[in-house]
């Protein structure tokens, strides 16, 4: 008599939320890894892209990402009792710190953050409008319930373009100080000794762009807010006519994803100021503006163009 099998019951078969990242593709957040060894390693959720909606993404994405030494005052939806100033990094790159003049400030470049920076970025500021003289907030990731989460597009005026200075070292970390410990001035003096030289382009029509000195080489890093199909087109449109340079001296060497946006990036002649690069920048964001309005397909000799772009991407040193 031969014994019957048990039916087995198949596993149900789980069904991938909508949006969701695939586990082994590469990471959206540009690391090179596969997702489910970087931000899918945890159970935070990835906001690819945390600034969107606001009209300051371009400069937050500089700010956290290659910009050294900034600050900016933040543009509230609402009121508060105190202004807030927004850093690129704090000292210790800590989330948030109330100075003893009471100057409450938030920080960009951070020692830990979740898959969030823009929630992260929301609990720092209601924390630094409440805090004390004196206080520092090592990180925001972890602070709140889920629940309570509020991202920084809801704190913040979405039409609002941020007004960015930029410095040329770390001294205003002692500002507010009459007679900061040897500790602070020595972190000052070790951070002034590693800052890369960073000068924002200003322009007509140009928005996101800065110049940066590496030491070895001078790069313009430009933050794009269009989609990457649309603006890849684009820059294939120009390569193809041969308008994709910035002019004498420069060279196009490829591009960069961050928080979901494409930085262009292009090499310089580091004996030209960056002052020198804000007329060709404005010409050529003429010329990117009409490839960008252009609605036809792509010649082939575009598209051959196209296919070598999307191979130079952009490692930061």
């Amino acid at each position: 008599m031969t014994a019957k099998r048990t039916p087995q019951k198949k596993a149900p078969q789980r069904t991938a939320a909508p949006g969701a990242i695939n586990p082994k593709q590469p990471c959206p957040c540009g690391s090179g890894k596969r997702y489910k060894a970087c931000h899918g390693a945890g159970t935070d959720v990835l906001v690819n892209r945390p600034f969107e909606g606001l009209a300051a993404e371009p400069l937050l994405v500089g700010m956290r990402e290659f910009v050294a030494s900034a600050l900016a005052t933040v543009p509230l939806a609402e009121p508060a009792e105190k202004p807030v100033t927004i850093a690129t990094v704090l000292p210790g790159a800590a989330a948030a710190v109330v100075r003893k003049d009471g100057h409450a400030m938030v920080g960009l470049q951070v020692q830990s953050r979740s898959g969030d920076l823009s929630a992260d970025l929301g609990r720092a500021l209601r924390w630094v409008l409440d805090a004390e003289p004196g206080e520092v907030l090592t990180t925001a990731s972890g602070i709140g319930e889920q629940h309570d989460v509020v991202r920084l597009q809801q704190l913040l005026d979405p039409k609002a373009e941020l007004e960015l200075t930029l410095h040329a070292d770390f001294n205003w970390w002692l500002d507010g100080d009459d007679d900061p410990p040897p500790e602070a001035t020595a972190a000052v003096e070790h951070s002034n000794s590693l800052i890369r030289p960073t000068e924002a382009i200003a322009a007509d029509g140009v928005r996101g762009a800065f110049w940066v000195d590496t030491g070895a080489k001078a790069h313009l890093r430009w933050v794009r807010t269009e989609p990457e199909d649309r603006l890849m087109d684009a820059l294939a449109r120009l390569q193809a006519a041969g308008e994709l340079d910035l002019g004498e001296g420069s060279r196009y060497v490829g591009a960069f994803r961050a928080h979901g946006l494409l930085v262009p990036v292009w090499d310089l002649d580091r004996e030209q100021h960056a002052k020198e690069w804000v007329a060709p920048t404005a010409a050529f964001a003429t010329r990117l503006e009409a490839a960008l309005a252009k609605k036809t397909a792509l010649l082939a000799s575009e598209r051959r163009a196209r296919d070598g772009l999307a191979g130079r991407q952009v490692t930061l040193h």
